[in-house]
Order: structure tokens, then C-alpha cells, then sequence
């Protein structure tokens, strides 16, 4: 809760593409920190960069909806799209890294989560914008 209140004001001043490739970039730590903490407390740590880019996805992702639909009247429409895309790759995420911790382990499993963290880091740096306005931040 203290991070999403804290990323919609930085995505003011930062921009929200800055903010994203962050949240990005804490996912995939997180998945190689997995494998290398044994200890509760840092396993509990290493959970806890899960939850920054969990506040931050949950209030920037909002933010380039709405920066990305302004004025067309379809920003609920983008908005349940994207949420139905986040459930299949929910979905899809606990299937696939079931099968593989079961196949292969959870070291490897964990390291392909933080590959698809930085594949989506990857595109996300090249292709997206920024799309705060500047005159309104």
C-alpha cells in the first residue's frame, strides 16, 4: 500500500515509463534473489520486491491506460483488456512454473520467470513511450 501511494506521485515527476521498467526490473531480481536466499528473513525480503512492483504495476498501469485513451471513451474497455491479459498470464504463470518446478526445480523455474521479467523489461524499454503528459507534471 505505501508504494502505490507513493508511485502515482512519482509517476508525475518521473514519468511513468521510468517507474514501469523498475517495477519490471524488481520482478526479475526478485526471481534470481529467490535462489540465492535460504534464510526466512531473506526470503521475506526477496517477497517483498515482489510486492514494490505489485504497487507499482497496480497504479502505473492505470496511469498509461488512462494517459493512452484520453478522450476516446475507452478507457474502461483498455482497462478490462489488460486485466483479462494479467488473468490468463496469472494463469498461465502458475501452470508453466508449476510444470517446470516439478520438471526441472525451483531454481530453474525462478530463473525463467526473471527471463520473461526481463524480455518484458526489454520490450517494454524499446517500444513504449512515455506517455505523461509534461505540461500537466
Amino acid at each position: 500500500m505505501i508504494v502505490a501511494a507513493v508511485s502515482g506521485k512519482l509517476a508525475g515527476k518521473l514519468g511513468r515509463k521510468p517507474l514501469f521498467l523498475f517495477a519490471f526490473a524488481a520482478l526479475a531480481a526478485r526471481g534470481v534473489f529467490y535462489t540465492l536466499s535460504h534464510h526466512p528473513a531473506a526470503l521475506i525480503a526477496v517477497q517483498c520486491m515482489d510486492g514494490l512492483g505489485a504497487g507499482i504495476f497496480g497504479v502505473v498501469g492505470v496511469l498509461i491506460i488512462a494517459d493512452l485513451t484520453k478522450g476516446t471513451g475507452r478507457f474502461n474497455a483498455a482497462q478490462g483488456a489488460i486485466a483479462t491479459a494479467q488473468g490468463i498470464g496469472a494463469f498461465l504463470s502458475n501452470s508453466v512454473a508449476g510444470y517446470l518446478a516439478k520438471t526441472h526445480g525451483d531454481n530453474f523455474t525462478f530463473y525463467v520467470l526473471a527471463s520473461i521479467a526481463v524480455a518484458g523489461f526489454v520490450v517494454f524499454l524499446l517500444f513504449m513511450p512515455e506517455t505523461r503528459d509534461r505540461a500537466v507534471a
